[in-house]
């Protein structure tokens, strides 16, 4: 009598659908998934939308860390172990769908099935790079390059032949908190952007091919870290009275 044939598993399947430890979460803009310092229970991947990951210091000023895609997981850190706390804020800055894995579920299936276990390890180490990657972005660019950078990773450029791409709403804010710069810079190199033809911006940003050409090939303006140029006042007749007098 032959034993039963046991069906290859299939990671695709598994992050879409709900489950034995597996629950399916539709949230709102704005909406948390979980806040820092709460019990760390679970690990969650992101069918659909856009959502970000904000820390709070201890002097209360918030930070944006690091925003999601779709195909991204976050809340690893409920794998280190019984206790421990979040250590970032979750919430979806578009509508999203989660699949949300208990820590029990996302361990037995990566100690079972090596499969999966190579393709979240795959994830982990691209992550890690990143933000490796976004650490020497922050110590020796100029922060006109890191948000260069920042509006690229956000619209996912990198594969051969991609079309422009509309990167969903956010807020100037939020785009100096990741490159470590004041609203008002954002605002001037923002504006730049538009009129160098890098970006479409109203509302909403399209990322135009040529930033990611300028960016590669090291040709952002060279006054990139100068603040716009103010021009002269017209001199008033006491300023050209006393000019008159030292001439």
């Amino acid at each position: 009598m032959g034993g039963v044939t046991r069906k290859p598993f299939n990671i695709a399947a598994f992050l879409a659908a709900k489950g034995p430890g597996r629950s399916i979460r539709n949230q709102t803009a704005k909406q948390i998934f979980f806040s820092q310092g709460g019990p760390a229970d679970a690990v969650y991947y992101l069918q659909t939308g856009r959502a970000k990951l904000t820390v709070i210091s201890k002097s209360g000023k918030e930070a944006t860390v690091t925003l999601l895609a779709a195909g991204d997981f976050f809340g690893e850190e409920s794998m280190a172990g019984a206790g421990t706390l979040r250590t970032v804020t979750a919430s979806a800055i578009t509508a999203c769908t989660v699949l949300r894995i208990a820590t029990a579920e996302i361990l037995r299936v990566l100690e079972t099935e090596h499969k999966f276990s190579t393709f979240f390890l795959r994830f982990i180490v691209i992550r890690g790079m990143r933000t490796q990657a976004d650490l020497i972005d922050q110590l020796f660019n100029s922060s006109e390059r890191r948000l260069a950078r920042t509006l690229l990773l956000m619209a996912e450029y990198g594969e051969p032949g991609a079309p422009e791409t509309l990167i969903p709403p956010v807020t100037q804010e939020t785009l100096a908190e990741m490159i470590g710069a004041s609203r008002p810079r954002v605002n001037f190199f923002m504006n730049r952007f538009r009129k160098l033809g890098y970006i479409k911006y109203n509302g909403g940003i399209r990322v135009h091919k040529s930033l990611l050409k300028v960016v590669l090939n090291d040709q952002l303006p060279e006054d990139r870290t100068s603040r716009p140029k103010l021009l002269d006042p017209p001199p008033s007749r006491a300023r050209a009275a006393k000019r008159a007098r030292r001439a």
